[in-house]
């Protein structure tokens, strides 16, 4: 078995956030388990039901939510008139922490990966004590470096895939294509916006096409508005890289102290530098990070069996109510 059967929440609502903002939750699995929360990625991916199936549903209590903006959250990026200035990182570490106390949650365990990575690491630092473990796939901090990588260096093996990419932004903005590319989704033209969401989303398939596993097109294959919101908010992120001091995630590891945690990060990862895995992994001393060969940012199916063994060993531990 590499994850449990699918499985239906048993209660769900939309959370009052503030700022006009409602963040759609739900939860699953036994209401008196071991809580944990699925931290999704992005930023602005929102949750699917395939995230509820690492978790043994007879032994954990699963919540997952979409962050704002994206999902079945309200008011939706997809919609050029939302405005996100109120969506940061600070805003989504504050909207985990109203939902724990909204579910009447002491601690628990956060599991995610990708931009999830990066908000799981926020949310730990500033309230380490609500948090019992953490499972991370895919390490990231979005640094500046990371998305210079992403979005610059890894070009040398994409140079004609990052051209275009390049290229369809005007010729002042290509220092910095995050920012460019975000004036571009909130553009008043909607042929510009969907122009724009294409061909962000056939550089990040580009990125990811050397993997062996997952769709060929994880991010183009995607419903129009769901591409849309997930380009808006993460060009909106990682232009302002996520509003974070560099290396700052890495900085505060130690606050981690006394968290187990456990990495894992696929060696044919190009898009996620496999030293951001490393130096986070020297910094946090409760850290073990593991690295899965044949096996890149998409995942596959022994990575999704070692992240539900993990999951199960941290089930064992009391239910942290």
């Amino acid at each position: 078995m590499t994850t449990y059967p699918p499985i239906a929440p048993y209660d769900e609502g939309m959370l009052d956030v503030g700022d006009g903002n409602r963040v759609h939750w739900e939860v699953c699995g036994d209401p008196a388990g071991k809580p944990a929360v699925v931290v999704h990625g992005g930023p602005g991916s929102g949750c699917t039901p395939g995230m509820r199936q690492f978790f043994d549903p007879a032994r954990y209590r699963v919540v997952l939510f979409d962050q704002r903006g994206c999902g079945r959250s309200t008011p939706h990026a997809a919609d050029p008139s939302t405005d996100l200035r109120h969506n940061t990182t600070e805003h989504l570490i504050a909207d985990m922490e109203r939902l724990r106390t909204h579910l009447g949650i002491d601690r628990w365990l956060l599991m995610g990966g990708s931009w999830g990575s990066t908000l799981i690491l926020a949310y730990a630092q500033r309230y380490p004590e609500r948090v019992s473990e953490i499972v991370i796939n895919g390490v990231t901090t979005t640094r500046r470096r990371e998305i210079d990588w992403l979005y610059r260096g890894v070009s040398r093996f994409f140079p004609e895939e990052w051209a275009r990419f390049r290229d369809a932004v005007p010729e002042d903005g290509r220092d910095d294509l995050p920012a460019a590319y975000a004036r571009l989704v909130s553009d008043p033209d909607p042929a510009v916006r969907a122009k724009a969401t294409d061909d962000w989303c056939a550089w990040e398939d580009a990125v990811l096409s050397l993997e062996p596993h997952g769709s060929p097109h994880p991010y183009g294959d995607r419903p129009t508005r769901a591409r849309l919101a997930m380009v808006r908010i993460t060009t909106h992120y990682f232009s302002h890289a996520a509003w974070l001091p560099e290396s700052a995630l890495l900085h505060h590891a130690p606050r981690l102290t006394g968290i187990p945690g456990a990495l894992f990060h696929g060696r044919l990862d190009l898009s996620s530098p496999l030293d951001t895995a490393v130096s986070l992994t020297r910094a946090w001393p409760d850290a073990h990070l593991t690295l899965v060969g044949n096996t890149g940012h998409k995942g596959s199916e022994a990575l999704r069996a070692q992240l539900t063994q993990t999951l199960d060993a941290f089930a064992s531990s009391p239910p942290a109510q």
